[in-house]
Parts: C-alpha cells; structure tokens; sequence
C-alpha cells in the first residue's frame, strides 16, 4: 500500500507540473508584434546604409594600446630585485599570504 501511495503522489506531482508548463497561448500570440509605420522602405533602407558608414566593425575596447618604453631592462630588473630586498613587494608563495 505504501509503495502504491508514493507511486500515485509522485504521478499526481508529475500531472500537476505538466499542466502548470503548458499554461500559455497555443498559437504563440505572445511573441506576435505589431508595427504600424508612416515611414517607407527606401527611407528605412538609406538610414540603415548612414548608419553601417558611420559605425566601426572593430568591437569597443578590443584594440590593445601599445608604447615605447625607454627604460632599461638591466635597469628594470635592479630595481624589482631592490623592491624584493627591502620588502616593498612580495615575493613566492609566503608573499601571497601578507
């Protein structure tokens, strides 16, 4: 009997959900958009050519700046090296705990 029970709860949960998923419009109607426009297609079509003259094809931010650098690189090195030595920076694995 318990076995039976749970059987039919577990069906009456499933029958329950399955009704709740189809609870919408079976045409679809909410997807449906109305337009009403006074405007023509050739004047939609110029100012969508204005527009792809106008625009750039390369993605905002995906261009890397670049730059001359100056400094030395035996220069650079001396002074990590000093910054390590005199803890103004931290260095392996005891560093990432500070």
């Amino acid at each position: 009997m318990n076995k039976t029970a749970r059987i039919l709860s577990v069906a009456a949960v499933a029958a329950f959900t399955a009704f709740g998923a189809q609870a919408d419009e079976t045409d679809a109607s909410q997807f449906a958009t109305q337009f009403e426009t006074n405007r023509t297609r050739a004047e939609v079509q110029s100012e969508a050519a204005t527009v792809a003259q106008t625009r750039s094809q390369e993605p905002a931010g995906s261009r890397v700046v670049t730059y001359k650098s100056n400094a030395d690189r035996a220069a650079v090195r001396a002074q990590a090296a000093q910054a390590v030595r005199t803890g103004q920076i931290p260095s392996g694995e005891i560093g990432s705990r500070m």
